[in-house]
């Protein structure tokens, strides 16, 4: 038995993770959902009602996902990280997109924190078709 953790944004990143689930999870796994606002300010209802919707993406097209969206202050590397560890997850599956260097620079990369960060298994799935 695995315990996956899916961190997601939005209803296309979370399909095309479940793609990649599909594929590798089985009914004895434990399937994680996560999606992580900062909170406050910097949250909209909107945002609220979009990570929600993401979340649904994977609760409707996967068995076995417990879902969670997380509002605490913290990064999503940091929620993702903390909640990981809290609930002995095996592996982290992100999504990645493309940019240029100049947009790592200015807006950082979770998936980038990630990686560097922790010793667990993250798998990067790219979200856009294989270029």
């Amino acid at each position: 038995m695995t315990t996956f953790l899916v961190g997601t944004d939005s209803v296309a990143t979370s399909e095309r993770l479940v793609e990649y689930l599909e594929g590798r999870a089985t009914d004895d796994d434990s399937i994680y959902v996560v999606n992580s606002l900062r909170g406050g300010d910097g949250t909209s209802d909107e945002d609220v009602l979009e990570g929600r919707d993401a979340i649904d993406a994977v609760e409707e097209a996967l068995p076995n996902v417990d879902p969670h969206q997380l509002v605490r202050g913290n990064s999503p590397q940091e929620d993702m990280l903390e909640f990981a560890e809290k609930n002995d997850v095996d592996e982290l599956i992100i999504g990645i997109r493309k940019r240029s260097p100049t947009g790592k620079l200015m807006f950082g990369s979770t998936a980038q924190d990630l990686l560097l960060t922790t010793e667990m298994p993250v798998v990067c799935v790219p979200l856009t078709e294989g270029k």
